[in-house]
């Protein structure tokens, strides 16, 4: 616990070493504990963000394994894919600013874990260090056209799994993710230009879950479908 950071700046420092020492590149950037049932279950009062390393990332339809996964959550997420480049800057990006660089929005199942035996004890500053709990992620569909013009608070979310776990249906909102998805991109944007932390095109953020975050074991599928923009799917291996 000496080792351990003491402010986000020295939070995110940490997350950024560990990704050089993986060797792989960060690809896209998740947000963890944007809905108050995702702060509950890691014991943190707000969103942290964290980085998503290129060989973690799964199609549409993969088989994931779930060996070592400390967490057995999944969670279906809203992701935005940048077209332009946002660099840091000194004063905030406003939303729209963000969505014109924004060029496609997807749909996404992130299976979350972390190195710690009890991620509720740890606090936010070593979960940031952690990559904010970022393992493994499906990166489903692009959405229809004309998906700019709906409020993604009002979208629904209908997760069905399938498997040893049991037949389950989970439902979830748009509105679970800091009230708008559009709100927690805009949050983490912001939040990294603090710390000079710039975005590439071709970047993608995957921005929280929209429902609780669902229980899973091996041998289960999860299909999460989202009110007719799309759906993605996985099925959980050893």
């Amino acid at each position: 616990m000496d080792a351990a950071p003491t402010t986000r700046a020295a939070a995110y420092a940490v997350q950024a070493r560990l990704t050089e020492l993986s060797h792989q590149p960060t690809v896209g950037w998740k947000i963890a504990a944007t809905s108050a049932a995702g702060q509950r279950h890691i014991n943190v009062d707000g969103p942290l963000g964290g980085r998503v390393l290129e060989d973690r990332v799964h199609p549409d339809g993969a088989e994931v394994s779930l060996t070592g996964n400390m967490m057995q959550l999944a969670e279906p997420e809203f992701v935005f894919v940048l077209g332009t480049s946002l660099a840091p800057q000194p004063e905030p990006y406003g939303a729209h600013q963000i969505m014109d660089a924004v060029s496609d929005l997807r749909l996404g199942i992130e299976l979350p874990s972390t190195r710690f035996t009890d991620v509720t004890a740890v606090g936010a500053l070593q979960l940031i260090a952690d990559s904010a709990c970022g393992h493994h992620f499906v990166l489903g569909p692009s959405v229809r056209a004309g998906w700019r013009e709906l409020n993604l608070s009002k979208v629904h979310m209908s997760a069905a799994v399938n498997g040893p776990s049991g037949h389950r249906e989970i439902a979830g909102r748009g509105a679970n993710v800091l009230g708008n998805p559009v709100t927690a991109l805009t949050w983490l944007v912001n939040e990294l230009s603090e710390l000079g932390i710039g975005l590439e095109a071709g970047t993608f953020v995957t921005t929280g879950t929209c429902s609780d975050p669902i229980p899973v074991r091996v041998g289960d599928t999860i299909t999460a479908d989202f009110d007719g923009l799309g759906t993605v799917t996985c099925a959980l291996t050893a």
